[in-house]
């Protein structure tokens, strides 16, 4: 084998295998102009198939692979041949540029083309067909994609990754480089996609010192949001300072210093002395700690408890009838209207919500709370109330206007949030609504509930409702449970009968069987199934055939609209990640007639079931937010863009520098598929995702489902599940906070 340094020149053809994370590509290349393709691997990030490479680095064999070489560095030359140069432009690289206009491009203007876009571009209109709208878009993405490249050189030294290249130049345009050499922890801050680690490993390639007092709050800022990730709206200061010590290897001293110089700031951190949730204990002062938050997350606990105070003790009554309504006869009207009577639990939900003008509606399923909340509206609208239903996501909205036969939305739609995050309906402009009722609360992060609860008019009645059993929001906070607390002010109602129908129904009766720690049962049921296999990977193989071949074959399911596999986790061999490979391989594999992009690891083609994995207030009509699913309806080179069809029927368009906001749906982790509802769901339930198995995470997997669950995996990680109860609380003082307010609140009553 040799190992001495030699220079390769050839055309990149194809890539087989890239990691957008480490840049780490396995790639074809044509060398010789013959046809021969060449194996290379080494980091390449930025280059495009079609383009001329000039890369330095050193033959090599591979044991399974065989020669290669590998890159340790590389330049782009332009192509010098005709054939060359249609192939360049004809690659897609150029937005506005595919196989055929190459074609009338190189065939008008020959080996001097590549010459001709770059000094004069205005001459592209002797070309026909091309007019002057086509020909100035071409120059435009010419000209970008230049800037871009000189970003990637400079960023190529750092490993930075193509697309966040991409991010970074449309971000600061020309400024990029001198904002990446200068200010490299703004990068953290203002493009999605770098983290405080990314940023880090740039400022430490800039130069920038490690004891560096941007780097350590930086840092700190970092740590916070990770654990706002986890679900924390604060973190306990001693924590904060420990970890931040840990992350930047720097001294505790400067740490504290630093945190200090942020908490003085104004958009840096807020400290506050709040109980401790290990110890709920007394409100003088003794059990409590310092909670160290970012500012957003501060000020939305703060304004949440004052504004659903406000809500509830508002002097006015948007829906005055039912405080001396005759309720025998109001529930004996209802009754007839919807063919069914109110169980007493259900009974007391109704009174309350119609009553009190914040109230909590929680319980799991076959309990009646979707028929308590039809209830609701019915009663509501009969008195000729204006009713605004939502949801946290598209399915969820779907499924409550089906139940009420009223319209519904997202709450991300009803507030019409924009770039930012700013809501167009606040406590300035609130919605037209006496009733406001949101369902699968249990998802409301901190945030979202707080932007919500703002927009209520003072006089309107909300009502939450949700299943307080389910795993949390996968945003901050713990909302939902928060509201329920009994010492709270919140009036709330509990559902647990299980009605008679639902008790036929093996889903439902295992979803309170799991939810109160007994084993579900497996053997005997029409809808409810586990197949054993100890083996993780062997696992991982038999769901993605459960999921894509035995269930629709049984059933007469569509695996790609009804079935979906929900996985505890995203890596290892039955996690989400590897799971999607598989799933898409079984349900859309490549053929010639379909058009596919690779994009980083992933390959995308027409008929992808896809999810949006970030809030992207630029997209759609209002939006496209994290969790949104969809399905690829097309693709187009030329234009380079993607285009999907979500469930809530928008059809949005992606640009293939934005592809990383979009990962594949075949499976999703048990988190994402909160809200939503499939006819079937498929559980890979393994001893590799032994951390993650606990009791909240099988539950709300196994009530995603209408009609059938089938579990896939080992009876040991199936009672872990079963047995683990989730550890802890999330750092959250919002409960507190409504204590402490209602009680003052009430103080203040009395000295009146």
């Amino acid at each position: 084998m040799s190992f001495q340094s030699a220079v390769l020149e050839g055309v990149l053809e194809r890539i087989t295998y890239a990691n957008d994370e480490t840049g780490y590509t396995v790639a074809r290349v044509d060398g010789g102009g013959g046809g021969e393709l060449l194996t290379v691997v080494g980091s390449l990030l930025g280059a495009q198939v079609g383009e001329s490479l000039r890369m330095e680095g050193r033959w090599g064999s591979h044991p399974q692979y065989g020669r290669q070489f590998t890159v340790e560095n590389y330049t782009t030359v332009l192509p010098a041949t005709v054939q060359g140069i249609r192939r360049y432009l004809g690659s897609g690289l150029i937005k506005g540029i595919g196989p055929k206009t190459a074609d009338r491009i190189v065939s008008h203007f020959g080996t001097t083309t590549l010459d001709v876009i770059d000094e004069d571009a205005g001459r592209l209109i002797e070309v026909p067909g091309l007019g002057p709208k086509r020909t100035s878009r071409i120059a435009a993405a010419w000209e970008e994609q230049k800037a871009i490249k000189e970003v990637m050189v400079f960023l190529q030294g750092v490993g930075v990754s193509t697309s966040i290249a991409v991010r970074i130049y449309k971000k600061y345009g020309d400024a990029s480089i001198s904002v990446v050499r200068n200010q490299p922890y703004r990068l953290a801050a203002d493009v999605w996609g770098i983290g405080f680690l990314t940023a880090d490993r740039i400022a430490q390639a800039v130069g920038i010192p490690h004891d560096s007092p941007d780097r350590v709050k930086a840092g700190l800022q970092y740590a916070l949001s990770q654990s706002t990730d986890q679900g924390h709206c604060y973190l306990p200061e001693e924590r904060l300072i420990s970890d931040a010590v840990k992350l930047l290897q720097v001294d505790t001293g400067l740490v504290i210093e630093c945190l200090d110089e942020l908490a003085a700031e104004e958009e840096g951190v807020v400290r506050e002395r709040v109980p401790d949730p290990a110890a709920e204990g007394d409100p003088e002062g003794a059990d409590r700690i310092t909670a160290v938050y970012l500012v957003p997350f501060h000020r939305a606990e703060l304004s949440l408890a004052a504004q659903l105070l406000r809500l509830l003790e508002a002097p006015d009554d948007r829906i005055p009838h039912f405080h001396d309504v005759d309720w025998t006869a109001a529930l004996g009207w209802l009754a007839t209207r919807t063919g069914a009577e109110l169980a007493p639990e259900q009974e007391e939900a109704v009174r309350l919500a119609l009553t009190s003008r914040v109230a909590v509606l929680t319980g799991g399923p076959g309990c009646g709370k979707s028929f308590t909340v039809r209830s609701v509206v019915e009663l509501a609208r009969a008195k000729r109330a204006k009713v605004v239903l939502a949801a946290p996501t598209g399915r969820a909205a779907k499924r409550l206007a089906e139940l009420t036969g009223a319209e519904a939305s997202t709450v991300h739609r009803l507030l019409e949030l924009r770039p930012g995050g700013d809501a167009a309906y606040d406590r300035d402009r609130p919605l037209d609504a006496d009733l406001v009722v949101v369902d699968e609360a249990s998802m409301l992060d901190l945030l979202l509930a707080n932007k919500l609860v703002k927009a209520v008019a003072p006089g309107a009645h909300l009502l939450l409702v949700g299943d307080v059993d389910q795993l949390p929001s996968v945003g901050a906070g713990e909302v939902l449970r928060d509201l329920l607390d009994e010492r709270g002010p919140i009036p709330a109602v509990r559902l647990r009968r299980i009605f008679r129908q639902a008790q036929q129904s093996g889903v439902v009766t295992n979803a309170h069987r799991i939810n109160s720690g007994t084993p579900p049962v497996t053997q005997g049921l029409p809808d409810f199934f586990l197949f054993p296999e100890e083996d993780t990977e062997e696992a991982g193989r038999l769901t993605v055939d459960v999921a894509a071949r035995r269930v629709p074959a049984k059933f007469g399911l569509d695996p790609r609209r009804d079935v979906q596999v929900l996985a505890p986790m995203h890596r290892g061999p039955a996690g989400a990640g590897t799971l999607n490979g598989l799933l898409q391989q079984a349900v859309t594999p490549a053929r010639p007639d379909l058009p596919e992009k690779r994009f980083g690891g992933r390959i995308f083609r027409v008929g992808d079931k896809v999810t949006q994995i970030r809030n992207n207030y630029e997209k759609g009509a209002n939006g496209v937010f994290n969790g949104t699913v969809g399905v690829v309806t097309a693709l187009s080179q030329e234009e380079q863009t993607l285009t999907v069809r979500t469930d809530e029927d928008e059809e949005v368009a992606y640009d293939f520098d934005e592809l990383d906001e979009l990962a594949h749906a075949y499976a999703v982790t048990i988190h994402r598929s909160q809200g939503s509802e499939y006819p079937a769901v498929v559980i890979p339930v393994t001893t590799g995702a032994w951390m993650m198995l606990q009791r909240n995470l099988l539950y709300t997997a196994v009530t995603r489902a209408k009609r059938l669950v089938v579990l896939v995996g080992s009876r040991r990680a199936l009672g872990q599940a079963v047995r683990s109860v989730s550890a802890g609380r999330r750092g959250t003082a919002l409960d507190h906070r409504l204590r402490d307010s209602a009680a003052s609140a009430r103080g203040r009553g009395g000295d009146r």
